[in-house]
């Protein structure tokens, strides 16, 4: 099959992914053959291949936001038939066994694995995952359509509940990339007044099209605090500024895998109550519900396709923020 390999990570403008011929994988037990169609192409995907995080193997096919239909079926897998359609996501398996997993909180498992980081993923014709952590993508939504949801979609609507924001009140949003512009329309269906800060105007553009009641850029004065925040952007030195606008009582989720250091900030800034979290990861939880909301607003999203074999300009636009959504990559058709 044909695979974009990661041999050695650097910098996206260097070309770090290599289009090569290697074997196609085989089912093991409990597992499913997904004959990829579509890939969305993700900041963490960017992370992964020019070093930020450290890679627990290589060489590694990255991708995490699959869309394709099952090929085969392992020994004991007998959730999904031979060509139905599902989804794939960042997570990928967990131990089971540990506390964290009992309680329905496996992205926090010490054991647990991601897609595209400690297993191949779906820079690929094919890829196998756990049948467990594939999910069936509702008809309405294309291959490519769907592709967002599957990583952005689901960390951004596990952000959206660890934020605590309630129907009516103000929900600020830093960042407005591949999870921002599907979280705001969930968002706005909920009846959350959702205030945007980005500095790209295309981003700007797009956020007022999809029900911002405000747009601004970062460090500027909204109308008036914000109830809660999430912040999409690995960038620390946006946390001091979120809190500045933040309510008392108020809830500021980090939604990045990633984050340049924090700067050290008076302590005035979280007093009155505010609380700053991360969002770790997702659950399999997380990815059926956001489906399923999706499937309701119905959520919009817009996403630019290229080949597989462009994967590593896609990664340089995204890094040069020249994407104005999101981004997939077209596997097979």
């Amino acid at each position: 099959m044909r695979a974009m390999l990661l041999e050695q990570t650097r910098p996206v403008n260097e070309k770090p992914l290599r289009e090569v011929e290697v074997s196609r994988p085989e089912p093991g037990v409990g597992e499913i053959l997904i004959r990829v169609l579509a890939c969305g192409a993700c900041h963490t995907d960017l992370h992964t291949v020019e070093g930020d995080l450290d890679l627990p193997r290589i060489p590694l096919i990255p991708g995490h936001q699959v869309v394709g239909t099952v090929d085969a079926c392992g020994p004991d897998a007998s959730r999904f038939e031979p060509g139905e359609r599902v989804g794939v996501t960042w997570f990928f398996s967990s131990c089971g066994t540990c506390s964290y997993c009992r309680q329905g909180r496996e992205n926090l498992c010490p054991d647990a694995r991601f897609t595209g980081y400690h297993a191949n993923g779906g820079y690929a014709e094919y890829m196998i995952v756990p049948q467990d952590s594939a999910f069936v993508v509702p008809a309405i939504f294309s291959d490519v359509q769907a592709t967002p949801l599957l990583c952005g979609g689901v960390i951004g609507y596990r952000a959206l509940r660890l934020c605590e924001v309630k129907p009516g009140q103000k929900l600020g949003m830093y960042g407005f990339g591949n999870s921002a512009h599907v979280v705001i329309q969930i968002a706005v269906k909920r009846g959350c007044r959702v205030h945007v800060f980005t500095r790209s105007t295309n981003h700007q553009d797009l956020a007022r099209e999809l029900g911002a009641e405000w747009v601004g850029s970062p460090g500027e004065q909204p109308p008036a605090p914000m109830d809660a925040s999430i912040i999409f952007a690995p960038a620390g030195a946006l946390v001091p500024q979120a809190l500045e606008v933040l309510d008392k009582g108020g809830t500021l989720a980090l939604a990045g895998i990633t984050m340049t250091p924090i700067p050290e900030m008076d302590y005035t800034l979280i007093y009155g109550e505010r609380t700053v979290r991360s969002v770790a990861n997702t659950t399999r939880k997380d990815a059926e519900e956001l489906l399923v909301e999706a499937a309701e607003v119905p959520v919009q999203t817009v996403v630019e396709t290229f080949p597989l074999t462009e994967a590593n300009e896609v990664l340089l636009r995204m890094k040069e923020s020249r994407l104005r959504g999101g981004a997939a990559l077209i596997v097979q058709e």
